[in-house]
Order: C-alpha cells, then structure tokens, then sequence
C-alpha cells in the first residue's frame, strides 16, 4: 500500500509565501513523475500546479511560473512547492500526485495525497 501525506499549508497574508511538502510511503520501487494540483473553493476540478520528473525536469502552470517551485528528493521520495508571492486566488486545496510503480515490471499507478488548505488572505 502506497500513502502520499501533505503537510505545510495555512493562512498567509497577500505576498507572503509557503513550503508544502509530500512524502510517499508504503511498498515503493519507482516514482516517475511527481506534482502538486490544487482546487480552489467552489470548483470541482483540479486544476495542475507543478510537476517533477525524477530526473529534475520541471513545468508549471501559467499562473504560477515564477512564483512556485517545486522540488523533489529522490531518496526520500518526498517532492515539496516552494510558493511565493501568494495571491488570494491561489487559495485552494494543494494535493499531492505521484506515478508510483510497486515493484518491478509493474506499470505505475497515479495515487493522490488527502490535501492540505492554503488560504491567501488579508
């Protein structure tokens, strides 16, 4: 069983900034590509922040190019979002996504964090 846990969302004031992390744990042999996507209040879908492929390789939303930065530590399997400049309209839910292979041969799998609330607000 493979778990994605967040941590590090909150209430930050307009141009203040955050660090989320996510942590993957459970029965692991290859995490391709890691991300963050958010969904903001009253929306249903997720929208795609930022993503890491295990060789470094990094893209981002339109929105946020500049302002975020998403990393990741292959030997932990832990990706974090470095988010500065915060606006109001990116308050959201920050979820966690990692495609996670279990063992080798195996294709991998798309498994999601529960979500951590950052709030962007005077």
């Amino acid at each position: 069983q493979v778990q994605l846990v967040e941590s590090g969302g909150g209430l930050v004031k307009p141009g203040g900034s955050l660090r989320l992390s996510c942590a993957a744990s459970g029965t692991i042999f290859n995490i391709f590509n890691m991300g963050w996507y958010r969904r903001a209040p009253g929306k249903q879908q997720r929208e795609f922040v930022a993503s890491i492929t295990s060789y470094g390789t990094t893209n981002y939303e339109d929105d946020v190019k500049g302002r975020f930065t998403i990393t990741r530590d292959n030997a932990k399997n832990t990706t974090s979002l470095q988010m500065n400049s915060l606006k109001p309209g990116d308050t959201a839910v920050y979820y966690c996504n990692a495609e996670i292979a279990t063992r080798l041969g195996a294709w991998d799998v798309d498994y999601w964090g529960k979500g951590t609330l950052v709030t962007v607000s005077s």
